[in-house]
């Protein structure tokens, strides 16, 4: 009997429903060839300046920009604005991870780097195309369809200077600066805390299955901002042993704010990039990829199934899962395509097997569908101690899981899948030398 199961399963498939992701990121370019047909429309509203489904959101046709406010998903105006420079950046980078520069590529990106005007059109290029690269990722070759969350505006403005004015206003006494400072962080991070749980409840009520979240702060960079805060609040600079801890209390109150977020919408699977510093999220945390929920996964990258990227956070308490992250190519708007590396591009690789697993057997809850990805990973000695399921994500083999899961149990699909599936099925490059491309990963600022 259970060899007829079997038979059945690699045999025929399953009805594929249509699954739903939303992406949560920096924009979304919904006329782009390789998108357009996946784009989620809101079919209570109606395209008319009128809060048609009285939801709060005024035509949220295909989605909304909460960082701006409207339904904007994307601000064409930027597009064609850039330099050649940044699109051959992208180009030179490549052949850093190829191993393959030239001395005038090296002389090209020793000038660019240090170049204020090119790395801040590189940060708002970054920005603008950021979320369409993530969106075709997540939705290639599903029957799936993306909702557009813009989260971070293309251009980011500064934070701090009202700050700065309240706490000189107010008193120049060191003390109560540093109760300022705390203050400061604390509105900081539950103000941002406080927009994702507004998105979260914005995806619960639309039903949406995944989240992806190729964002974050982590401990880089919020020291990056507590410094700046400090300096400007308490009057001068920290020392390293004030920036790490104030740092520390910083990322945890994003990291307790995110709970909010994720118990926000309990029936949605959240996939967070685990972060491009190349550290521990166990040592130095990350927020969001350190919220642990049952209905939140966290996705270190990989140089296909040969290595960790060296640019990866990792974290066997605190990040599940690896997956493909380095020299990925996705859409980019105006209908163009770039080759992009960062666990930006890993966290919708693993949003996409969800979205797949989810299409085979709608019945899977968040928890399940974590439980198929983590458990039908391709063991690493290379991730063995890095992340928690110690391996590559593996797309056929979860399938299979999803196929198997109709008729069996959760635990009794994984195993028989891993039978089935024995390697991965796609091809990737061979390895490459290691370098440290610039992150585009969205940070809060």
């Amino acid at each position: 009997m259970k060899s007829f199961i079997l038979l059945l399963s690699l045999v025929f498939s399953p009805i594929c429903f249509s699954a739903t992701v939303a992406v949560i990121d920096s924009g979304l370019d919904i006329n782009h060839q390789d998108i357009k047909s996946h784009v989620w429309t809101n079919e209570d509203e109606v395209f008319n300046q009128i809060d048609s489904d009285g939801n709060g959101y005024i035509d949220d046709i295909y989605g909304w920009n909460f960082a701006e406010n409207n339904n904007k998903l994307i601000d064409y105006k930027y597009q064609g604005t850039f330099s050649d420079d940044v699109y051959l950046f992208f180009e030179v980078q490549a052949r850093q991870l190829l191993g393959t520069l030239s001395e005038e590529d090296k002389e090209w990106l020793k000038e660019k780097r240090s170049d204020k005007n090119f790395i801040a059109e590189m940060g708002k290029f970054g920005n603008y195309v950021h979320g369409t690269h993530v969106t075709g990722i997540a939705i290639d070759k599903t029957n799936s369809h993306a909702m557009g969350i813009k989260l971070i505006p293309t251009e980011v403005k500064p934070f701090a200077e009202k700050l700065a004015k309240d706490s000189k206003a107010k008193t120049k006494k060191e003390g109560f600066r540093r109760k300022l400072l705390s203050w400061g962080m604390k509105f900081l991070g539950s103000q941002q805390m406080k927009l994702l749980t507004m998105i979260s409840s914005y995806i619960s009520v639309n039903q949406i299955d995944v989240a992806n979240g190729s964002f974050g702060t982590g401990f880089a960079q919020a020291s990056m901002i507590v410094r700046g805060l400090y300096k400007v609040v308490v009057g001068h600079e920290p020392s390293e042993e004030q920036l790490k801890k104030a740092t520390a209390e910083f990322i945890n109150i994003l990291v307790k704010e995110g709970q909010k977020m994720m118990n926000a919408a309990p029936n949605t699977l959240f996939v967070f990039a685990a972060g491009n510093d190349g550290t521990n999220n166990d040592v130095l945390p990350a927020s969001p990829a350190n919220v642990k929920t049952q209905n939140s996964i966290a996705v270190a990258a990989t140089y296909g199934t040969e290595m960790l990227a060296p640019f990866s956070n990792y974290g066997i308490k605190m990040v599940e899962v690896a997956a493909p992250g380095m020299l990925i190519n996705s859409a980019i708007p105006g209908g163009e395509h770039l080759v992009v590396s960062g666990t930006s591009q890993a966290a919708p690789y693993v949003a996409n097997i969800a979205l797949r697993v989810k299409e085979i057997n709608e019945s899977l809850r968040p928890n399940e569908i974590k439980s198929i990805i983590m458990g039908t990973v391709d063991k690493k000695d290379f991730l063995k101690e890095k992340v928690k399921s110690g391996g590559v994500v593996n797309k056929e083999r979860a399938i299979q899981a999803a196929r198997n899961s109709i008729t069996m149990s959760l635990q009794n699909s994984i195993e028989l899948a891993k039978t089935q599936i024995l390697s991965q099925q796609e091809s990737f490059l061979p390895p490459v030398g290691f370098a440290f491309p610039i992150p585009l990963t969205p940070m809060f600022r």
